[in-house]
């Protein structure tokens, strides 16, 4: 007798959300009840019904996949199956093969989608439940930055849990390898054209990201754009030089000079002397 299992469909694209519906009608042990159109409803659905499979998009306005399960284990909401589905490769790279059951790259075809049911089928026979937590607690550890056992301290002792908004890796898909550069360790990032060029003390790593979207998940406490190509790590600035013609230099540690534009001037002189 083939168990049937309550699935939800989390994803702002209506196109997206009705694909996917369509394409698992092919099992019939796949029963899906609802199609969420954002994190917030997908939440209180999960509060008020048993839901034993989401399948999850990580983009989203309001709240992200990440945040989504941020809340879930937060609100100690049960924790369904989960398939993150994505349209962005560094977003599946992002531990995904590790920790999570399993993810979709978008638009989902038969053949990776009937490898994904397959997972399902075994994680569900073989009811490892709480190995199933135990990699979505590291997901949002290599995700957030926080410990995945102070989180489970945390959650045992009833104390609230303050989850880092700023990961600790950045990872880097180079061919068929994936690096797992850690943050501190940047020194600086230029862009080069479509690129962006992550230097480390020992070697340059090629991003395929824009700028702003990496601005986004590096702490502003720790990193500064001094140039509309350019953020660095505050931690590695040795000095700030002015020139006769009234450019601005950032002199690093390594003696590497990085220039500040004017509009970012000011901001870059006012960290310098705080």
């Amino acid at each position: 007798m083939t168990l049937t299992l309550n699935t939800i469909i989390v994803d702002d694209e209506p196109l997206a959300r009705k694909g996917l519906e369509v394409r698992l009608l092919a099992y019939p042990e796949i029963n899906v009840v609802a199609q969420c159109a954002n994190g917030k409803i997908a939440l209180e659905l999960l509060k008020n019904q048993d839901i034993d499979l989401v399948f999850l998009d990580i983009q989203m306005p309001g709240l992200t996949g990440f945040e989504v399960l941020e809340q879930l284990i937060l609100q100690r909401i049960k924790i369904p199956m989960i398939v993150f589905v994505t349209a962005f490769d560094e977003f599946a790279l992002k531990a995904f093969e590790v920790h999570a059951l399993d993810y979709l790259l978008k638009p989902a075809d038969e053949i990776r989608l009937s490898q994904t049911i397959d997972k399902i089928r075994f994680y569900q026979q073989s009811k490892i439940n709480s190995n199933h937590q135990d990699k979505l607690m590291r997901l949002v550890s290599d995700v957030t930055g926080n410990d995945c056992q102070q989180i489970m301290a945390e959650l045992e002792s009833d104390k609230p849990i303050i989850l880092e908004q700023y990961s600790e890796i950045l990872a880097i898909k180079d061919g068929g390898e994936v690096s797992r550069v850690p943050i501190k360790e940047i020194l600086w990032i230029d862009a080069a054209g479509d690129y962006m060029c992550v230097h480390t003390e020992t070697t340059t790593h090629i991003l395929r990201q824009t700028m702003k979207q990496l601005e986004e998940t590096l702490d502003p406490r720790q990193f500064v754009r001094t140039h509309r190509s350019i953020i660095v790590n505050q931690q590695y600035v040795e000095k700030l030089c002015s020139q006769l013609n009234g450019e601005y230099y950032l002199i690093l540690k390594n003696g590497k000079e990085l220039k500040v534009s004017r509009s970012y001037k000011e901001k870059v002189k006012q960290l310098m002397s705080s």
